[in-house]
Formats: C-alpha cells, sequence, structure tokens
C-alpha cells in the first residue's frame, strides 16, 4: 500500500525555493557585511597592543592612518604629525625613527596620520590652483571632528589625546591644541615655525610650499595680510596655551653626531639642514620668550648640536615621553 505524498500548494513551493536560495546567499553575505562594518563600525573596545592601518572616511575622502594600539588597551592617544613633505603611502615617524618601538609597552595609542604635503594640518579656503589639486585639505577638521570620532569606536577617547609634530608638524600641533583644548591636553613642537608673523617668515612659508609639491599659500590661508595668518601664528595665539602641558625644541643647526656627508648631495643636504633649524631655532627662541612674559609654562630642549633631521628628532620625542605619559595618564 502506497501513501500518497502531499501535495505541494505553488505559493509554499516559492516559499521552500526563496528560503533555500536565501540560505545559500547567507554565508556570502555574512562576509561582505563583515567587511562593511570593520570599516564603517569598529569594535567598542580598543584592541591591546599590535599594528593597524585604517582608512577614514572625510571630506577630503578616505584617508589612511597608521595606527599602533595602547598596550594594555587604554583610550589614551598620541597624534604624530608629519613635516612639510610628508608623503602619501607612510607618516615618516613611522619609517624614519623609532618611534613605535619607543611607545610599545606604554598604554597610548600612536595615531600616525599620512598625507598633506605642504598642508600646515590646516583648513584651507580652496585646492591649490598651482599643481591641479582636486580636493580642499581640511586638515583641522579632519584630526579634530572626524578621525577622534571615528577612534572613539575603537575605545579611544576623544578627550585623552597628545600632538606632537616637528617643522611644520611643529607648529600645527599648537595650533591644533590651542583651538581644541578639550581634545588636547599635551602638544609638543620639535624644530617648528612659533612666529610665523616675524619678518620674511610668510614669504619664507611661500617658497617652501612651492618647493614641496608646488601649493599655492593663498589657497591655504589667503593673502599675507588675511586674518587666517594670525589665527594659525603660535606667537600670536600664545595666550590660548595657558596650562597646557607643551614640550618645545629647537637645535643649534650645528652639525652633530647624525650629520655625516660623504658626497656633493650629502653636503647640499646637511646645508639646508643647518639653515632650517637655524631659523626654526630663531621662531622657538623668539616663542619662548613669548611664553616668559604672559607667565606660561612650557619645558624647552635646546641641543647644542643638530640639523633639521629625523634622527634629531627622534631622540626629542624620547625626552618628551615622560612628559606626554604624564599629561595622559598613560604609563
Amino acid at each position: 500500500m502506497r501513501f500518497a505524498r502531499p501535495r505541494l500548494s505553488a505559493r509554499f513551493k516559492q516559499r521552500l525555493m526563496g528560503i533555500g536560495a536565501a540560505a545559500l546567499v547567507l554565508p556570502v553575505a555574512g562576509g561582505l557585511a563583515g567587511g562593511a562594518l570593520a570599516t564603517a563600525a569598529p569594535a567598542k573596545t580598543a584592541p591591546a597592543g599590535g599594528y593597524q592601518e585604517l582608512w577614514v572616511p572625510s571630506s577630503m575622502g578616505n584617508i589612511k592612518v597608521q595606527v599602533q594600539w595602547a598596550s594594555r588597551g587604554g583610550n589614551a592617544a598620541l597624534y604624530l604629525l608629519d613635516g612639510l613633505r610628508a608623503r602619501n603611502d607612510a607618516n615618516a615617524w613611522s619609517f624614519e625613527t623609532n618611534a613605535m618601538g619607543q611607545y610599545a609597552n606604554d598604554n597610548v595609542t600612536l595615531v600616525m596620520p599620512v598625507g598633506g604635503e605642504s598642508s600646515f594640518y590646516t583648513d584651507w579656503y580652496a585646492p591649490s590652483n598651482f599643481n591641479g589639486q582636486e580636493i580642499t585639505y581640511k586638515w583641522e577638521t579632519f584630526l579634530t571632528e572626524e578621525l577622534p570620532n571615528y577612534l572613539a569606536g575603537f575605545g579611544v577617547s576623544p578627550n585623552n589625546n597628545a600632538v606632537l609634530g616637528l617643522s611644520m608638524g611643529g607648529s600645527a600641533a599648537l595650533t591644533l591644541a590651542a583651538y581644541h583644548r578639550d581634545q588636547f591636553k599635551f602638544a609638543g613642537s620639535l624644530s617648528g615655525y612659533l612666529n610665523i608673523s616675524a619678518p620674511g617668515m610668510r614669504e619664507a612659508i611661500r617658497v617652501a610650499m612651492l618647493d614641496a609639491g608646488r601649493f599655492n599659500v593663498d589657497s591655504m590661508w589667503g593673502p599675507p595680510w588675511n586674518p587666517a595668518w594670525l589665527r594659525n601664528d603660535p606667537f600670536v595665539f600664545a595666550p590660548r596655551l595657558q596650562g597646557l602641558s607643551m614640550f618645545i625644541s629647537a637645535a643649534s643647526g650645528i652639525p652633530g653626531e647624525h650629520d655625516n656627508p660623504s658626497s656633493v648631495i650629502d653636503y647640499y643636504n646637511t646645508g639646508n639642514g643647518m639653515a632650517l633649524e637655524a631659523l626654526a631655532l630663531a621662531n622657538t627662541r623668539a616663542f619662548q620668550v613669548r611664553l616668559a612674559t604672559l607667565g606660561i609654562h612650557a619645558n624647552f630642549d635646546f641641543p647644542a648640536r643638530g640639523t633639521h633631521s629625523w634622527k634629531y628628532w627622534e631622540a626629542e620625542l624620547w625626552k618628551a615621553r615622560p612628559q606626554i605619559l604624564d599629561a595622559l595618564n598613560a604609563w
């Protein structure tokens, strides 16, 4: 005796086929969703140590950020800013210095944004019209809004940060901290240009930016009489720095242990490094006097020898480390 197999309605068949199709698609869709979430909605707890490269959405497009996570998953972060010739593939702190090794065992996340050549890490008025730039730099917005908001998804506090830079990044670090005191508890300038209203400085910056990528400074802060120049001059906004933990240094410009030229190009580069550091020293000394007249404390370091080059900044970063960790409570 054979039992008759129940007949399935056409609608029920369609439902079964839909369920089967969904079962086949789900593993693939799950993988796609997981990848999207990893980019758009990071984990809520900071990894304990390790290195990662993030692509962070911004008004300038996705920005690469190199990150070394705090060794014990702490919420503090140290932003390391690059110099005038910042590259688009990596932040020079990550390959010109041992910065990551210096802080590998500390409970602070190193944040190294990539790119921003000749940007001074500021918000520009327009794209540079000398080199065909297609986007308008908005680095201050990125570093003080978009990036900290993104990192908060990893457990990094938007209010327990330090910022340190060299040369172009030195003045930018003080600027960012001055106008965003809720974000930064420490600021460091190494060989920075901290008196850009001094005679000849605006012209020098104009020439330097033309040399580094053919950038037009007028697209950044407008003509020399524009108020944006004063807003971004540490010498002018110095009163805003009252109570901020600061480490500021510049060397003499006299060649030291890391200057060993052996070819024509080496001697040329050393000569440039001497001149740039001497200018940074003059700016930094003037800034030191300015802070003293305002009764504002900062830790200054003036090495007897050293040019405008990475190995000297590596040493200064190490000197600043205890102060940075104290300011962030990140030992």
